[in-house]
């Protein structure tokens, strides 16, 4: 295994790795939307929290040598399930045509009050 990090990424805020690569993909650990400047959360609307979300995976996948077309499946956890066209929107912009598979979970709570989070697993190249 080996641990990676990234200082264009949140800090980790707990007893745990920001990504971990280990038989062959890279597994990302949860990044909701912290600003890693301030270490607050960014402020604006959900789509601004998903944009966050996904410079802060880019960040971390990055470390790996990685993008987001890298990424074979991503979990997002919403706050308030209303929010997922808003996120879709959002995530689809990013990810263009690439499509990982994806599940989308709505959850009583997260990290710092987040109204999101989300975590991924990629394929490191060979």
């Amino acid at each position: 295994m080996k641990f990676l990090s990234s200082d264009k990424a949140p800090k980790a805020i707990g007893p745990y790795s920001q990504a971990v690569a280990a038989g062959g993909f890279l597994f990302a650990s949860g990044q909701v939307n912290l600003d890693p400047a301030t270490g607050a959360l960014a402020g604006g609307d959900i789509g601004a929290a998903v944009h966050r979300c996904l410079d802060n995976i880019t960040a971390v996948l990055g470390a790996g040598g990685l993008s987001l077309s890298d990424v074979v499946k991503t979990t997002v956890f919403l706050r308030r399930m209303e929010d997922f066209t808003a996120m879709n929107e959002v995530y689809a912009a990013r990810f263009g045509d690439h499509r990982p598979a994806r599940s989308t979970v709505a959850v009583a709570d997260l990290p710092r009050n987040a109204p999101v989070e989300i975590e991924v697993i990629a394929k490191l190249r060979e």
